[in-house]
């Protein structure tokens, strides 16, 4: 090669005898030739050097595009299965170990699937077993027998009140009374007076009138107490026991000793409810309405109890749909046999699916490595395996699990971080 270069240059020094001849060295670098001198004018050692460094980057390029290079580079499938395979195995911790104080496991039943994300709820009285109790008469209480939060009897006295219409109308039922039975006496005697023709038939007319307008006047006197009274209360002179008309408890109590009262109250002396039954009011999407049927079942979830879900069912579809919010009103019944749920409480609500369960899992729960999550789960005290997981469907706080668990197992849902750094750190990885 290096013969051919001189004969090369000889040549081109023939064709132009003003240009000084080329003296040419080369060299071979790992099996390249390259020009390493020239010596012959200025312009001949510029293009020289020009040369040297265009081979010298060539030849940096093909090494690094050599094949003994790339045969080393892992596919992304192995990538993946050694991605994977690192995140398979199990960690034990000795008893007393201060990373389990830091590990909270549940066990996590299979549930049904909700149809969306968890939609705004208020908890309600349950109209059906509850009572508002005010009065349809004017007077002034003179003593009360029971405070808020008290548990009542059917018929139990809640007040004592004086009422003078209660009074009035007692005094005009007996007069009432008494001219009816004076007029019954007259009627009598004048009915053994017609044979004889002792009195006359005007007379006998205006008698028989006379006694049915006393009639009507007392029928009127004792439907007025039916009204002051409509559920039939124990009433001594003017003093009317008020009672309850259920038993339950008394949650909200407007009266006040000496209070007047009268029918046109704004709000009820008494409010008396059973708080083991509930309504929930649901705010339901449009975009649901179709999915919802009466009896569909509702979880309901509350911030003072983060860690326990109620159950309820649909009893009541929405008619209307608020022109502000766009969603229509759902009502649920739900079962409060712990008292826990308090009316006007805002809780959260989900409406579930009629077939598909899941695992529900907090978020906090899932470990997410790419394209795949894991969860760890506790096969015994202190010690945890990590198991791969597929949600199925994923919310802000819960997702459901489809695959990956079969439900009952105890998952670690506080510290999955922490149990996640202290796995990868047994295992030599660094972070």
């Amino acid at each position: 090669m290096r013969r051919d270069i001189r004969l090369r240059l000889e040549t081109l020094q023939n064709r132009n005898p003003k240009e000084a001849l080329l003296s040419v060295e080369s060299a071979t670098i790992t099996g390249v030739t390259v020009l390493t001198r020239f010596t012959a004018s200025k312009k001949g050692k510029l293009i020289g050097f020009g040369l040297l460094v265009v081979l010298a980057l060539a030849y940096a390029g093909w090494r690094s595009l050599s094949p003994q290079k790339i045969e080393h580079m892992p596919s992304p499938a192995a990538s993946a299965q050694q991605a994977h395979a690192e995140l398979s195995g199990s960690i034990r911790f000795v008893a007393g170990a201060s990373q389990l104080a830091m590990l909270h496991t549940q066990s996590l039943p299979l549930t049904p699937i909700p149809l969306s994300e968890q939609l705004s709820a208020r908890v309600t009285y349950d109209e059906e077993v509850t009572a508002r109790i005010g009065v349809s008469f004017s007077g002034r209480i003179l003593a009360l027998k029971v405070a808020p939060g008290d548990a009542v009897t059917l018929g139990q006295v809640l007040a004592v009140i004086d009422s003078p219409d209660f009074g009035t109308a007692y005094a005009d039922l007996n007069k009432a009374r008494a001219d009816e039975k004076r007029k019954q006496l007259a009627v009598k005697r004048a009915k053994d007076l017609v044979p004889g023709e002792a009195i006359s038939t005007r007379d006998w007319e205006a008698v028989q009138a006379d006694y049915a307008q006393a009639q009507a006047e007392t029928a009127r006197a004792e439907q007025r107490i039916k009204n002051l009274n409509p559920h039939g209360l124990k009433i001594v002179g003017q003093q009317v026991s008020l009672a309850s008309p259920l038993q339950g408890v008394v949650t909200e109590r407007t009266a006040s000793p000496a209070l007047e009262i009268n029918p046109n109250l704004a709000a009820p002396l008494f409010v008396v409810t059973d708080p083991k039954r509930l309504w929930v009011s649901i705010d339901l999407p449009e975009s649901l309405l179709s999915k919802v049927k009466l009896g569909s079942v509702v979880t309901i979830q509350s911030d003072a109890f983060p860690d326990q879900t109620f159950t309820g069912k649909i009893i009541q579809l929405g008619q209307t749909i608020n022109p502000n919010t766009r969603r229509a009103n759902v009502l649920a019944r739900v079962d409060n046999p712990e008292g826990k749920l308090l009316p006007e409480m805002f809780v959260r609500a989900s409406v579930l699916q009629a077939d598909g369960q899941g695992v529900r899992v907090p978020n906090q729960a899932l470990i997410t490595r790419g394209l795949y999550a894991y969860v760890f789960v506790e096969q015994a005290a202190g010690d945890f395996t990590l198991q791969r997981v597929k949600p199925i469907k994923r919310g802000v706080d819960f997702s459901y699990i489809g695959e990956g668990l079969r439900g009952g197992e105890r998952v670690v849902t506080k510290g999955a971080l922490l149990l996640e750094a202290e796995f990868l750190a047994s295992l030599g990885e660094k972070q």
